[in-house]
């Protein structure tokens, strides 16, 4: 049953419904991660024999800092190398927090590294910091390249910070991230050449090679290879842009092999258009419909540059998509029970998900206006089939307007704490969202979402 504005009783369950099983996947990564720490804390203890005097403290602290944090880019580069099995287990926000906090940290190890291995080297050698400074950058092999990469990770850092990243275009700050590439090629050769614990021992030498010759084998597989490989094969070309909502439209795709794609409602891809003004980046969109082996589509308003030229695109126009990504799946459903609860445009992959997911579901969908409810036909049409419950909440006119709070969610959905809910919508919405779900008794496990903010 599909009512607008109003609460429905919850419709018939559709399909079978089967429990889902936590992945082990993100916590043997998070395993493994701290293993790998551990294993250079102990690289470092087997080549000190002793520590003596404040200049052996201040250095062997500058050691241990600078492992970990060599230790810390190949994590990083790991992380964001879309590696399958991660993205669709752990999920791609939930990774790119991990990335967030790593770089955090790793940057901070950096800095710390570099005081205390000046410092120390200053108190050993009875000379001021900045004679120190220069003696070392100038004298030790591979040092000035070394100095050169901290210095970028320092501006990739700035640039990540969350006032730096309102200022710019997400395609500008995806860009100046491959300086961080750079940085870690010249900080490698500094690590090899003038770190005490690989000086001379071949096997910790050995090692750190497999390391980050295994992470970069990684990254051009996942972010180069496969993606060309993709494009070659599924030829997804442009077939029709349609309008939805003010300022939102529909782009229609056809390819080839498209059944080979593997991608899932709830899923996104980062959508190449090969065309002026927009080959150059790949933004990520969610499919706002199930994949079909002939056809995708995908929804989208007009928030910047990019996502406002789609509009404008030609049919026939060759797109390259890399992907499918992200774990906003069926897969992470624990019971019968769903609320698909979004905002704006947000309903795009939960458009999705409310065709094909099995057991009783109901969908919130939330906007300004009711002209900016997109794909409205479509989901009430879904809902008499599925025989589903949708609320429909706009704040303009003021008679159909809701709050966001645990007590509105908990009357529109009747026994709200015994669901799954997908949430999808901007970053204010979904902050708001959460803290009403979790004061209405809905368990944080149970409160699946996705953010696409960088």
């Amino acid at each position: 049953m599909t009512t607008a504005f109003t609460s429905t009783a919850p419709g018939r369950a559709v399909g079978h419904h089967r429990r889902s099983r936590r992945s082990p996947v993100p916590l043997l990564a998070q395993s493994l991660i701290w293993a790998g720490a551990g294993g250079v804390l102990a690289l470092w203890w087997s080549d000190t024999n002793a520590v003596v005097g404040p200049a052996g403290w201040l250095t062997g602290a500058g050691r241990i800092t600078g492992l970990l944090a060599g230790y810390g880019c190949a994590v990083l580069l790991a992380l964001m190398a879309r590696v399958p099995l991660l993205d669709h287990t752990v999920g791609t926000d939930r990774l790119a927090r991990w990335h967030a906090l790593g770089g955090r940290c790793t940057v901070s190890l950096a800095l710390a590294h570099t005081l205390l291995i000046i410092w120390g080297s200053s108190v050993a050698s009875h000379s001021n910091v900045i004679s120190e400074t220069s003696t070392l950058v100038l004298s030790f092999p591979d040092l000035l390249r070394g100095t050169a990469g901290f210095l970028l990770f320092l501006l990739t850092a700035v640039l990540s910070a969350r006032a730096a990243r309102r200022r710019m275009s997400y395609e500008t700050w995806h860009y100046l991230h491959f300086a961080t590439y750079l940085a870690v090629f010249l900080v490698f050769g500094h690590q090899l050449s003038d770190g005490a614990d690989f000086v001379a021992n071949r096997t910790a030498q050995a090692a750190w090679y497999a390391l980050f010759l295994g992470v970069a084998a990684l990254l051009i597989r996942y972010r180069f290879l496969v993606p060309v490989r993709r494009g070659l094969r599924h030829r997804l070309r442009v077939v029709a842009v349609r309008p939805e909502a003010p300022g939102v439209v529909s782009v229609h795709l056809t390819g080839e092999h498209l059944d080979q794609l593997g991608a899932r409602p709830g899923q996104f891809l980062r959508w190449r258009f090969l065309t002026r003004g927009l080959w150059w980046t790949a933004n990520p969109y969610s499919l706002s419909a199930p994949a079909h082996p002939q056809h995708l589509r995908i929804t989208v308003k007009a928030t910047g540059g990019h996502s406002a030229a789609l509009a404008h695109l030609r049919p026939g126009t060759r797109v390259w998509a890399e992907g499918p990504y992200g774990s906003f799946t069926a897969d992470r459903r624990t019971g019968s029970k769903v609320l698909l609860l979004a905002g704006g445009v947000g309903i795009t992959p939960l458009r999705a998900l409310f065709e094909t997911l099995p057991g009783e579901v109901t969908l919130i969908h939330r906007t300004r206006r009711v002209d900016d409810l997109a794909l409205r036909a479509e989901i009430d049409a879904i809902a008499a089939h599925r025989q589903a419950a949708v609320h429909y909440v706009v704040d303009e006119p003021a008679r159909h307007s809701s709050p966001l709070t645990a007590r509105a969610l908990s009357d529109l959905v009747p026994e709200l704490a015994t669901h799954d809910v997908y949430l999808c919508g901007p970053p204010g919405m979904t902050r708001t969202a959460i803290e009403a779900l979790r004061a209405a008794g809905v368990p944080a496990r149970h409160i699946h979402h996705e953010s696409f903010e960088f």
